[in-house]
């Protein structure tokens, strides 16, 4: 799949296509949907398939730190979307300029004079343009006019359960990883680098994989049962440690994977960590060897839960 960022680096062979666009964060079960329609009706077209996304996403842009936390980062969103069949990945830096563009500049720009844009599929909720001016209907009004086809995907919903963004950091912040899993289509995991850090969990005897979530908020914090996914595909089941390590004053959002029966190193290695089970919150404690005897007792509460779930699987 082809990455090409901004408006600049687009080349004739980038135009003529079918195209979505908006922040597919999480790529979950509604974001199929639309993904499914472009890639078929890019097929029926012989034409490539296109999702524009941004960086940072619009609420980022607007809101800083006070933004949703999201599900995926850059990367992971990209690798999704590759999965689903889009052939390219148009991703727009949302910056002051793009932010004031006008609705219709925005069309000619982007999907008339960028992407010439023959077929466009957009959500049941998309606007557009400075103060978010544009909607659907003036869509379909400049494809009347220009030659494009704009179609409305409408809301996916489970059982009367929408399926959203929102919804799903609603639910990772409940810690329900079961219904998380129900509206993604897949397990919620976190992919990232393991870097070096200050080494206090093999000071206590709990050698820890530490990845940085680059600043990001995850939608929860605290300490889970989870699995690590290595390079080479090998699946590794631990304690994970989501949060700014109060005890030891840290402030930057980190997570941290202690593995059983795990000895070697993962230094600059890129895996992927999924979340199985809440044990409990982060918390302050008054000293290290207080948090050593904690992560002890997590250790335990972990390879407990572990082994009930492979008894009932039995």
């Amino acid at each position: 799949m082809e990455l090409i960022r901004g408006l600049h680096n687009l080349r004739d062979q980038h135009r003529g296509c079918v195209a979505t666009i908006g922040n597919f964060d999480g790529v979950h079960l509604g974001h199929h949907r639309v993904l499914e329609q472009v890639r078929e009706k890019a097929r029926a077209l012989g034409l490539p398939s296109v999702a524009i996304v941004f960086e940072p996403q619009p609420r980022e842009f607007f809101e800083r730190e006070k933004a949703p936390p999201r599900l995926t980062r850059f990367r992971d969103k990209f690798t999704l979307l590759r999965d689903h069949g889009i052939d390219r990945v148009f991703c727009l830096h949302f910056n002051q300029r793009l932010r004031a563009l006008t609705a219709e500049s925005f069309i000619d720009q982007l999907l008339l004079n960028g992407l010439e844009v023959k077929y466009f599929v957009v959500g049941d909720d998309f606007r557009f343009g400075c103060d978010r001016c544009g909607n659907f209907d003036l869509l379909q009004s400049y494809g009347q006019t220009h030659g494009f086809t704009v179609v409305n995907t409408r809301t996916y919903a489970i059982t009367g359960d929408r399926v959203s963004s929102t919804r799903i950091r609603q639910v990772l912040g409940e810690h329900d990883f079961v219904q998380a899993e129900r509206l993604l289509g897949r397990p919620f995991s976190l992919s990232g680098k393991v870097i070096h850090g200050r080494k206090l969990g093999r000071q206590i005897g709990v050698p820890t994989a530490n990845i940085s979530l680059q600043r990001k908020r995850l939608p929860f914090d605290g300490v889970y049962v989870a699995e690590l996914t290595t390079a080479d595909g090998l699946r590794h089941c631990g304690v994970a440690n989501v949060g700014v390590r109060p005890t030891v004053s840290g402030t930057t959002p980190l997570l941290e994977v202690h593995l059983f029966n795990f000895n070697r190193s993962l230094y600059g290695e890129r895996v992927r960590v999924e979340f199985k089970a809440f044990l409990r919150n982060e918390q302050k404690f008054d000293s290290i060897e207080a948090l050593r005897q904690q992560i002890q007792s997590d250790i335990a509460a972990a390879r407990a839960w572990i082994d009930r779930v492979a008894e009932a699987s039995a």
